[in-house]
């Protein structure tokens, strides 16, 4: 019976409202901002968050936990997404190979591959260990003159030539690193530019490695004698593609590892400091120098069975400074720079030879651009354009922000507490309403009793003024006490002193007290 009471009185049950089918209040989004395509994906029970490189610390993907406020969850965003561009660009060098049929261009390939294996290993030297060395192209011809020499004298097959060239490689190394412990760059890069131009004269004149041929030839190869020309050609764009992403892992492993720490704690124009917490910085550069040398000596034998031989033009001035512009161009001390790098310039030797020697002063006008124009290479320059892009919006900003204004339009949006937005407002609105209450009997009444019992206007005025930050805020400081007084400024920082406003003395406590006020107001007045 009481149901029906409240059934006829207009009774309605309060979980209707929650029914399913029941209508949901939707409000219209404007979109708002720069939209940032950013992959976000769980926070927790995720194996691709913990891929780490094998035998170092770092993991594959470098990502940032962040809280998404609208779907109220923990997110894990991808910061650097380099090792998907790798692996993109790796797939790309792979499936190319079996769509050329250029002979020119496959040739071309395995020349890229094998050059930008050098100077991944010649980073090592130049970029984490610091040592200018310019000798990595020698210690890569005497591996491979080297090998084929001993190849061709004795018989050996092709799968031994990279392993005599890595020991060869290690003597070199040892033997170049002796001068390091007491030269440093300028003279030691002197140095090693002598022992390429050494090692040139002397396999020209030898005759032992080919000086009436050009080089020395007839060293075994791992191509197979029975297949034609272009599949030849494939095949050692793989191999020589396998040896690039070979010294990247050894680039990675070296960088990651407690070895590469020490050097990035100790670089150059702070060899001192390091010493002085005890980072013995020399061996470890010494270390670094002899991995870089071994590896260096395993290019030089696979370079002999790869081209079955060896030439001068390894040891060639003109090939260092070619490499030279592939790691600058490219970005000194980044494994990517060294790869895009080699990638234009064996591009603009290769394949537009047609060009003459027009392509060789194609090549250092980009070197000589990237050097006065970009501070780390082209990978340098994303860096470079952020920092130029946020001076330009700062400086927009200065030119259309008043102090103590609203929040311009792109300030908003990038602002993560929106009660900043209207805090700001309702600042502005307040001080423009203030600044109507200034006038001249108001301030001669502060000026004849500046504490005490005040007029409306006067009070509104004073109650903004004392509940301001203590980011420079107006005081008053006796520097004689009952005599002088001036005005000092507080900086808002625990341990950070007060500044002095001005050189004015007042002679009393209440003429101290309207100057403050006096500051106040125009500060007021010009905000």
């Amino acid at each position: 019976m009481m149901f029906k009471v409240t059934k006829s009185l207009g009774w309605k049950n309060p979980q209707d409202s929650w029914a399913p089918d029941a209508p949901r209040w939707k409000p219209r989004m404007l979109p708002v901002g720069r939209l940032r395509w950013y992959w976000k994906g769980p926070a927790q029970g995720s194996a691709l968050w913990r891929l780490r490189y094998p035998f170092t610390r770092r993991t594959v993907l470098r990502t940032r936990g962040v809280y998404n406020p609208k779907t109220l969850r923990a997110e894990r965003t991808i910061v650097d997404r380099r090792p998907i561009y790798w692996a993109l660009g790796l797939a790309l060098l792979a499936l190319l190979p079996p769509f050329v049929d250029s002979g020119a261009l496959l040739a071309a390939g395995a020349v890229f591959c094998i050059y930008a294996a050098i100077n991944l290993c010649w980073m090592l030297t130049i970029g984490t260990a610091g040592i200018f060395s310019l000798a990595s192209p020698a210690v890569v011809g005497a591996a491979a003159y080297g090998s084929a020499w001993l190849a061709i004298e004795y018989g050996l097959p092709w799968w031994t030539l990279p392993f005599i060239g890595s020991g060869i490689g290690l003597v070199f190394g040892a033997i170049i690193a002796i001068p390091a412990t007491r030269l440093d760059g300028f003279y030691y890069a002197l140095l090693t530019l002598g022992i390429n131009e050494l090692c040139r004269v002397y396999v020209v004149q030898s005759r032992v490695f080919g000086s009436a041929t050009g080089g020395l030839y007839g060293a075994p190869s791992y191509m197979p004698e029975g297949w034609d020309e272009t599949s030849q050609l494939r095949l050692g764009v793989y191999a020589c593609l396998v040896l690039m992403i070979a010294a990247l892992f050894l680039y990675r492993f070296v960088n990651g590892t407690r070895l590469g720490r020490i050097l990035r704690a100790a670089p150059e124009k702070k060899e001192a400091f390091a010493e002085a917490t005890g980072i013995d910085f020399r061996s470890a550069r010494v270390r670094v120098f002899l991995i870089s040398s071994i590896a260096l000596g395993v290019i030089g034998g696979f370079y002999a069975t790869h081209f079955r031989g060896a030439s001068p033009t390894l040891f060639s001035f003109d090939l260092v400074l070619m490499m030279l512009a592939m790691i600058v161009i490219g970005g000194l001390g980044r494994a990517e720079g060294a790869v895009v790098g080699t990638l234009i310039v064996i591009f603009i030797e290769k394949y537009l030879i047609d060009w003459g020697p027009a392509r060789l002063i194609l090549i250092g006008l980009i070197m000589l651009g990237v050097v006065l124009f970009l501070r780390g290479g082209l990978f340098g320059m994303k860096q470079q354009f952020r920092a130029w892009r946020n001076k330009k919006k700062s400086e927009r900003r200065s030119t259309r922000a008043e102090k103590g204004g609203e929040m311009l339009p792109e300030e908003a949006t990038e602002t993560r507490d929106k009660d900043q937005i209207f805090a700001r407002r309702f600042d502005k609105q307040q001080r423009d309403f203030l600044k109507t209450l200034v006038t001249d009997d108001v301030i001669e009444e502060h000026r004849a009793k500046p504490l005490g019992q005040h007029s409306e206007q006067l009070e509104r005025l004073l109650v903004y003024f004392r509940r301001g930050v203590q980011n420079d805020k107006y005081a008053i400081v006796a520097t004689v006490p009952f005599r002088e007084y001036r005005v000092i400024a507080l900086s808002g920082f625990r341990g950070v002193a007060p500044r002095v406003v001005d050189d004015k003395v007042y002679a009393t406590e209440d003429e101290a007290y309207h100057g403050v006020f006096l500051r106040r107001v125009q500060d007021l007045l010009e905000s």
